[in-house]
């Protein structure tokens, strides 16, 4: 018998709890499962147990998966995003949670335009000047925002991040927290509205929701411990 269940049941109580210590509705912070290198058969069981969301971080994986799912499934691309994938991209997903520049995010639009599709998307934000995770410098997102936020066939729905690598969950909350703020900077200046924050994963999500996560990427903590890791593209 699958663990799965179980272990998605544990983890939407542990967001609700901390919604509700943070005096937050239950039901304002997102779960999405991160199948990347698991299964068809795993995911199909989350689905069955109710999860609705599900993170995939590679092109050619994901093609050979979502087609085996009703249309109703919500998919999150999470993977850095290279521009020679983008038009296979988006006919799959709804979500893209790693535009890290205004070339980039240009560059959606316009196949985005091509293909008469308007997907969400998350900036990503280097919080910790961590070259290798991608993502805007705080700076260069003020300055780059006002051109994104013209561009018309995508929807720019929050800010998302990955805070380096802690020894403890609770050593993530000021990047959280950060992220928060200058989400909350970022609608003040321009009169936007970003109402997503994606942050948070399987060690830390809590203390994410905490200071205002709304969608928590969540992987092991569902399916269990990666054993292999899967070769090819990232995005």
């Amino acid at each position: 018998m699958s663990a799965i269940p179980g272990q998605l049941a544990e983890i939407r109580e542990r967001i609700s709890s901390a919604c509700r210590d943070a005096g937050r509705d239950p039901g304002s912070a997102r779960l999405v499962a991160v199948s990347k290198t698991f299964p068809v058969e795993d995911i199909r069981v989350a689905a069955e147990a109710g999860q609705c969301a599900f993170g995939e971080s590679r092109l050619q994986e994901a093609e050979a998966k979502i087609p085996s799912f009703p249309a109703d499934l919500e998919w999150h691309f999470i993977g850095r995003v290279q521009r020679n994938k983008v038009r296979k991209i988006l006919p799959l997903f709804q979500y893209i949670h790693a535009v890290d520049s205004l070339r980039l995010a240009t560059y959606i639009d316009g196949v985005a335009a091509d293909l008469g599709l308007r997907p969400k998307v998350f900036l990503q934000v280097d919080q910790a000047g961590e070259e290798s995770k991608g993502g805007f410098a705080a700076g260069a997102l003020r300055a780059d925002f006002p051109a994104i936020m013209a561009l018309r066939n995508i929807d720019v729905v929050g800010l998302m991040s990955i805070p380096p690598a802690a020894g403890r969950a609770e050593d993530s909350r000021h990047w959280f927290r950060g992220l928060r703020e200058l989400r909350d900077g970022l609608e003040s200046s321009f009169s936007a509205k970003l109402p997503f924050l994606s942050m948070g994963m399987s060690g830390d999500f809590p203390v994410a929701v905490e200071e205002g996560a709304t969608h928590v990427r969540v992987g092991s903590a569902i399916f269990g411990k990666r054993e292999h890791k899967v070769e090819g593209e990232l995005g």
